[in-house]
């Protein structure tokens, strides 16, 4: 089982796929990189790398007490690329996964990343507050984590200098998309959005071969 190990000595399983350039999948919570398998199948067949990683306390990974947090979640995605030494990487992210890659963009840059996909993602922040009058209020995410709802990846959104494709069905009824992809559309410099019409929230499985033909297309571009 392949795996690499973080600085505080925890375990984290990934899959490795193909050779070519690589596109590194994140996944939602509280899923695997299993969630990506059709995708990884697709673009690893058509001359790609494809790399997805069981984020801690998920799946295959150590279950920890500590570092459940965002933080922690984007120092792993780079201790993943870092150790494999990928470069012009395209990362993309799904749900809570579409939060580790912003945030790995905002604490640790695009240098070894060329571009960016965001599926049904949280960004940039669900939680209505103040600032953020178009989000949803607080008794909404009783009982989900605080990494999905509460955390403000605006500030990781501005940092986005490469190629950025964001899509989001407006059917979402986890990620409602005016809390999300159209914000973020407006906040990502030159990002492209895509509206999966009557799409939900698992596109992977139920609009697998558009998100396919979509992700090949942006990643051949």
């Amino acid at each position: 089982m392949s795996a690499i190990t973080t600085r505080d000595g925890t375990r984290i399983y990934y899959k490795d796929w193909g050779a070519g350039r690589p596109v590194v999948f994140s996944h939602g919570w509280p899923l695997t990189a299993d969630a990506w398998d059709a995708q990884m199948a697709f673009l690893g067949a058509k001359g790609y790398r494809v790399i997805a990683h069981d984020r801690r306390s998920h799946g295959r990974s150590d279950q920890t007490w500590s570092g459940n947090d965002m933080d922690t979640y984007a120092d792993d995605l780079a201790t993943l690329i870092s150790t494999l030494d990928l470069h012009a990487a395209v990362l993309v992210g799904h749900s809570t996964g579409g939060g580790e890659v912003a945030h790995y963009i905002g604490r640790h840059g695009t240098g070894r990343v060329a571009k960016a996909v965001l599926v049904g993602a949280v960004p940039p922040l669900m939680l209505k507050t103040v600032a953020n009058p178009g989000g949803l209020p607080i008794e909404v995410f009783d009982g989900w984590i605080r990494e999905f709802s509460e955390v403000d990846y605006t500030a990781d959104l501005k940092k986005i200098d490469v190629a950025t494709l964001i899509i989001h069905g407006d059917d979402d009824q986890i990620v409602p998309i005016d809390a999300s992809a159209r914000a973020t559309a407006k906040i990502v410099k030159n990002a492209e959005l895509k509206v999966y019409i009557g799409g939900p929230h698992g596109l992977a499985v139920t609009h697998r071969d558009q998100l396919n033909a979509d992700l090949l297309e942006f990643i051949r571009e």
